[in-house]
């Protein structure tokens, strides 16, 4: 399918969706980030599944008009490989699907300000971070993960990894016993997360337990829309090149 440059497009931060309400609303709150960083862009909120609107019935609102999907996801794994591009696909729309957020430079360092807002100071060489995120069945796509906790510790003292709330090895408690192997004697959990829902409660179940202080989720931070705003500028540029 041949895109053309659009005048006017829209930007259409599409999210998995979930059965917690959290997760849609900081969907919701990240997409009014988005706007306030950039007034007049038609930046509008879809979910492949559970919450309305749904990916499709938006692009069906498009009429013609060329837009960019930018997936609000962590990971490049399943939904942004198979579940997105069908979506797009069977609505027939004029759309360029961007690039997941990944491990942006921007959003390691909210995970690091979220850590610090939590009382963790970047020169306690005491402390171990517990990097908590979503397993995939791609291993490509977890090994990409695997390097955020290595990312975390730059310009810190602390000590890191990355442990999957499902999926791929380590778990959380696998996590937590080689860190304090490494010498860690405080250990920190930093949710690998945009908003809370069903695994961050997984992931705050198993913090309760073993007494161990959680950080927040990235949620709706400014440098989360940034990096949304980023990836729906360069899926631009490639369509103004095509």
């Amino acid at each position: 399918m041949s895109l053309r440059t659009p005048a006017h497009p829209s930007l259409i931060l599409t999210a998995h969706g979930s059965a917690d309400p959290r997760s849609a609303a900081t969907v919701r709150l990240i997409a009014e980030c988005v706007r306030r960083l950039r007034p007049g862009l038609d930046a509008r909120v879809a979910f492949c599944e559970q919450n309305s609107p749904n990916l499709r019935d938006v692009l069906e609102t498009l009429h013609d008009r060329v837009s960019v999907v930018v997936p609000l996801l962590l990971a490049d794994a399943y939904h942004a490989r198979v579940d997105i591009p069908a979506m797009i696909a069977e609505s027939g729309a004029e759309v360029r699907q961007a690039e997941v957020l990944g491990e942006d430079d921007r959003l390691i360092h909210v995970l690091r300000q979220r850590l610090e807002h939590a009382g963790v100071s970047r020169l306690d060489a005491e402390i171990g971070v517990l990097v908590a995120a979503v397993g995939s069945s791609q291993p490509d796509a977890n090994t990409r993960t695997a390097a955020v906790a290595h990312e975390l510790t730059l310009t810190t003292r602390w000590t890191a990894t990355t442990a999957f709330a499902t999926g791929p090895h380590p778990t959380l408690a696998e996590a937590a016993d080689e860190l304090r192997g490494r010498g860690a004697t405080r250990l920190v959990i930093a949710p690998w997360f945009l908003a809370h829902g069903r695994l961050t409660d997984r992931v705050v179940t198993f913090a309760r337990a073993q007494g161990i202080p959680m950080s927040s989720p990235l949620g709706a931070h400014r440098q989360v829309a940034e990096t949304v705003l980023d990836r729906f500028e360069s899926a631009l540029a490639l369509t103004a090149a095509a």
